[in-house]
């Protein structure tokens, strides 16, 4: 083989990796040994932030994206883990943290839930990739995993974002996977029809801070995926006072109409504002959680 020729033959495989590497929408950081974090590389949006703890023993995915990008996100796993997922868990029963669970279910992995999880997505499957994508084992309260020489403790965090949420800590490693408890330096998705509540958001995210150190890592469900204690605090702040200066209008008996021409979460616009959960449904979500106790 002349120089020449060599020369095109890495140029062509060079070209081709970073081809693959471009289709494939998610990347991924090791925040600890054996543990990723897994999110969208680009602008486009692909699903929830995912993890992933790797080792010896066992592979566990904790969600696993929307059905159209869940192929992309196992691959991702793959190029990760090296070998097939034993184990999901879901955080929540949104579907763009649910897309996956057929496909893998289909391959052996065995999908992990809380009991309100499954009944949602009894409900409605398609969320989850079909029937096939239904949790087969569930948990009201906790479930304790012992892979790889260490502890995943999965728990309930009632009432929410969802009515299903499930958080997952390892102690060791010192890390939570909030799921979407956590929307990182962004306005939260409070599911108000699928059981969630802002004091129930707000007393999980204060369950969170307490299991934490300055040197927990919280991986978030949206946002930045990576956060701190401080990070926690600073959103679980926002939410407070966002609560506070709306529910202040509304014991002055101003409309929903008012409150928004008002707009009390002005202040949060310019950081927290984005294109799901803008402000004004961010205040929406606000007055209607309030007046509906």
């Amino acid at each position: 083989m002349t120089k020449r020729t060599l020369a095109i033959c890495c140029l062509v495989f060079a070209i081709s990796a970073h081809a693959q590497e471009a289709a494939n929408p998610f990347t991924s950081k090791e925040v600890s040994p054996g543990i990723h974090v897994i999110y969208g590389a680009g602008e486009k949006f692909v699903g929830g932030n995912v993890s992933v703890m790797v080792g010896d023993e066992h592979v566990v995915l904790i969600d696993d994206a929307m059905v159209p990008t869940a192929p992309a996100l196992i691959d991702a796993v793959a190029a990760i883990a090296g070998k097939p997922v034993d184990f999901v868990i879901n955080t929540h029963y949104h579907g763009d943290h649910t897309g996956g669970n057929a496909q893998l279910a289909k391959d052996g992995t065995l999908v992990v839930a809380h009991d309100n999880l499954r009944k949602r997505l009894l409900e409605k499957p398609g969320d989850a990739g079909g029937a096939a994508g239904i949790p087969v084992l569930t948990f009201s309260e906790t479930v304790t995993f012992h892979v790889n020489g260490k502890i995943a403790k999965v728990f309930h965090l009632p009432h929410a974002h969802t009515d299903g949420d499930g958080a997952i800590h390892f102690p060791e490693a010192n890390v939570i996977h909030a799921g979407d408890v956590l929307f990182n330096g962004i306005f939260p998705y409070v599911d108000l029809d699928g059981g969630g509540s802002i004091a129930g958001f707000i007393a999980a995210q204060q369950q969170l801070i307490d299991m934490a150190d300055d040197d927990t890592l919280v991986l978030a469900g949206h946002g930045d995926p990576v956060a701190t204690k401080a990070d926690v605090e600073r959103n679980l702040a926002v939410l407070v006072d966002g609560r506070k200066r709306v529910k202040a209008l509304v014991d002055q008996g101003m409309s929903e109409e008012e409150i928004l021409a008002a707009n009390p979460l002005a202040d949060y616009h310019d950081d927290y504002n984005w294109s799901f959960i803008t402000t004004e449904r961010m205040t929406q979500t606000h007055y209607r959680d309030l007046t509906s106790e």
